[in-house]
C-alpha cells in the first residue's frame, strides 16, 4: 500500500494539472478529475483499498496489465480506454504521476476534437 503521504501527493498532483477540476458526482469517496469537462482520473479512497482509474493508450494498458497485478481493466468504465490501479505499492509515486499525466494528455486532446 502506498503511504498516506503518497496518496496526498497524488491528490495534489491531480489538482495541479492545468485546467484540472474535481467533482464528486457519484459518492463522497469517488473523486472525478476532469479537464475541459472530460474525465482523466477517478480516485476512489473511501475504503481500505485506494483505486485510481486512468485513461491509457491501449498498448500501454495491455503491457501494464501483463506486468503488474495491481493494474486491471477499468472497473465500471470502458475497459478499452480505462485501467484501474489498486494502489498497493507495485507502481511508485513517480510512475503513477506519469500515468496520470498520460491520461490527462489523452483527455485534454480528446476534448479539443
Amino acid at each position: 500500500m502506498l503511504k498516506p503521504s503518497d496518496i496526498t501527493a497524488l491528490v495534489e498532483y491531480l489538482g495541479s494539472l492545468d485546467g484540472s477540476t474535481v467533482d464528486y458526482p457519484f459518492t463522497k469517496t469517488l473523486a472525478v478529475y476532469s479537464v475541459s469537462d472530460t474525465p482523466f482520473a477517478y480516485l476512489e479512497s473511501g475504503r481500505q483499498i485506494v483505486e485510481l482509474s486512468v485513461r491509457l493508450d491501449h498498448q500501454l494498458s495491455k503491457l501494464l496489465r501483463q506486468k503488474y497485478e495491481e493494474v486491471a481493466n477499468g472497473r465500471k468504465l470502458d475497459s478499452r480506454q480505462w485501467s484501474t490501479i489498486v494502489l498497493s505499492g507495485q507502481l511508485d509515486l513517480e510512475e503513477l504521476k506519469a500515468l496520470i499525466y498520460h491520461s490527462y494528455q489523452l483527455s485534454n486532446a480528446s476534448s479539443l476534437t
